[in-house]
């Protein structure tokens, strides 16, 4: 049966009652909205100030207030200028609340408190800071230069950052007494890493702070100040004016956080220095560890923390390794994995754009001083391959002194990589690279090692520079197709990408190099069948033909001459003749046993492979 009209027009009228109450409660919202911006107007900020503050003591709940006043009031403190005891005091409140930390007051001074330190901030009657103290749990207050420097010159967000560091650190899971026993613990694992770190060791680099924080056994630690947070730096790079125009060149510092979290497997943590006294080194200069079953200690529902700062997209391997030294497996919840060069660019200022699918190419125009241009290339195909995705690790767990000089080392490893990589990136993604110098493809050819491909100069043939990073400080680089007969340029080479960190000052530094050998006259020293190649002699069995029309290139390949073609889009194809004088005697004679070995990539100036003159897969 179908219902009557009478429950149609029934139906109808209540829905028109509700919509006029509802325009009824709009408009009179609109009114009091209206009245209160009327009423409140002519109000200055102190007394939008004091409003918000006397509406947020009404709180039913103290340890939830009402998110929107607590928004409000720290809008209220951005614009607000300080510049009485009162105003400090309330601004020094909010921070506290935003750390989660206590806040109590006398006639001049200021408490922060937290469980196991507080911070005392004693004011003056114009709004000025007199002095600032902190007291870890069971010590005395001690005067922080640091904190007094930053409430005095006013700059509140960056000592909230700092007392958010500091908050971090003494913010150790457990009840009060477990809190206590893993603070005595922390202690003396930063005595112990102070230990390691103070052994004599000889110098690496010119740069007393560079070579510490790159080559020291624990980088540039930094303990036994009250006011700071366990820091570790451990990777940094140089600034010698060396980088493109369009990049930053302040020096980037990799630290970590040292503190302890929460785990939900029970370790055995150290309640005594594990290194015995007098100590004794190994041949590899690092003293004698203890294990923890033979010296003191107890068992915990928590672990050590290497907190990093900031975060390091790392591979596989690297993770895999590191959990290998720790024997605590990083936690896989939260973990993306991504192809590194993605992941490296959403960290960076390089990523400027919406995100991009895993298999698209990555394609970044770089801007050298001097106005030289470069375009990269970083296929998304290969680099989606699984052995070359990553993931973001935030937190490295450990429970002993002995993992973390090891640990270090891996991360060093990886940051080497990343900043290599990143060297690539800019600002300016996506281009038609019509204004482009010179043109590179950039291809992974292992865990640590990768190519780059580019067009020799002067020439119509492809040479392809192999970059292998065996660890931080031993970045070596070969040279493939460039028909040069001096070694030395390869170990030329590595010394500037070692010391500059970036692939395109070492390429400019390579094609340059390239220019002035081309344009010599033919060295007798090289063999006469690089002749042909320098001066282009008509092609034959072997040689390649380069057709203008943009139609793909045909060419012949004898057994004596590798070849391979070459294709770009919208442009002339290119390839390269690489012959078995300009290879390492162990490419030449046997097949490869090094794993980085390698193995010419195709990529940018090749689609596709060729066989017979028939298309065939991507290589």
């Amino acid at each position: 049966m179908f219902p009557s009209p009478l429950i149609f027009t029934s139906l109808w009228i209540l829905i028109f009652l509700f919509f006029s109450f509802f325009y009824v409660l709009v408009m009179k919202a609109k009114s009091i909205i209206s009245a209160l911006h009327l009423k409140y107007a002519e109000k200055s900020w102190k007394e939008t100030f004091q409003l918000v503050r006397r509406c947020m003591d009404k709180s039913r709940d103290e340890s939830k207030p009402c998110e929107p006043l607590v928004r409000s009031l720290e809008r209220l403190q951005e614009v607000f200028n300080v510049s009485s005891m009162n105003t400090m005091k309330s601004r020094l409140e909010v921070i506290a609340k935003q750390q989660r930390m206590g806040f109590h007051i006398t006639e001049v001074t200021c408490y922060l408190t937290a469980d196991l330190f507080y911070l005392e901030v004693v004011l003056l009657p114009c709004g000025g800071v007199e002095e600032v103290k902190v007291a870890p749990h069971g010590a005395s207050p001690v005067p922080s230069e640091i904190f007094l420097q930053l409430l005095r010159s006013k700059d509140f967000a960056e000592f909230s950052v700092k007392l958010e560091g500091l908050y971090a650190q003494y913010n150790i899971p457990g009840d009060n007494e477990v809190k206590m026993k893993l603070f005595a613990s922390l202690q003396w694992l930063a005595k112990d890493l102070q230990q390691i770190s103070d052994l004599p060791r000889t110098a690496k680099d010119f740069d007393t702070e560079v070579d510490k924080t790159n080559n020291g056994r624990m980088g540039s630690l930094i303990t036994g100040k009250e006011d700071c947070p366990l820091m570790i730096h451990f990777f940094t790079t140089h600034t010698d004016g060396k980088k493109t125009s369009d990049q930053h060149t302040e020096r980037v510092i990799y630290g970590a956080q040292v503190t302890v979290g929460d785990s939900d497997v029970p370790h055995k943590l150290q309640m005594a220095s594990v290194i015995p006294q007098p100590a004794q080194l190994d041949p590899r200069g690092y003293p004698a560890f203890l294990p923890l079953s033979e010296g003191p200690c107890e068992t915990f529902p928590a672990v050590f923390l290497l907190k990093l700062q900031p975060a390091i997209p790392m591979m596989p391997s690297f993770i895999h390794n590191v959990s290998q030294i720790t024997d605590v497996a990083i936690p896989e919840v939260g973990l993306q994995w991504a192809p590194l060069p993605k992941l490296l660019m959403r960290r960076s200022s390089a990523n400027t754009q919406q995100e991009t699918s895993a298999e698209q190419d990555v394609v970044f125009e770089v801007s050298l001083s001097g106005g030289e241009t470069h375009r990269y290339v970083l296929p998304g195909a290969v680099w989606a391959l699984s052995a070359q995705r990553a993931a973001v690790v935030e937190t490295i767990p450990f429970t002993h002194p002995s993992h973390v000089p090891a640990v270090l080392e891996l991360l060093r490893h990886q940051c080497a990589i990343n900043t290599l990589l990143r060297s690539c990136f800019s600002s300016q993604r996506d281009t038609a690279g019509l204004g482009c110098d010179l043109h590179f493809e950039v291809r992974p050819e292992s865990e640590s090692s990768f190519s780059v491909t580019f067009q020799r100069p002067n020439t119509d043939s492809l040479a392809v520079l192999l970059v292998n990073v065996s660890d931080s400080r031993l970045i070596t680089c070969t040279l493939f197709g460039a028909a040069v007969g001096e070694p030395s340029m390869e170990e030329f080479l590595s010394t500037v990408v070692t010391r500059s960190m970036s692939i395109p000052v070492t390429l400019r530094t390579l094609y340059c190099k390239l220019q002035e050998l081309t344009s010599a006259p033919l060295s007798p020293r090289l063999p006469d069948t690089t002749e042909a190649e320098n001066d282009h002699c008509a092609p034959s069995d072997g040689a390649v033909t380069d057709n203008n029309d943009g139609a793909s290139t045909t060419f012949s390949q004898s057994a004596s001459v590798p070849a391979e073609s070459f294709s770009v889009s919208g442009s002339a194809c290119y390839a390269v003749s690489v012959s078995k004088s300009e290879l390492h005697p162990e490419i030449n004679t046997s097949p490869a046993v090094d794993p980085y070995a390698y193995t010419p990539p195709v990529g940018l100036f090749s689609q596709w492979g060729t066989s017979n003159g028939q298309l065939s897969e991507p290589i």
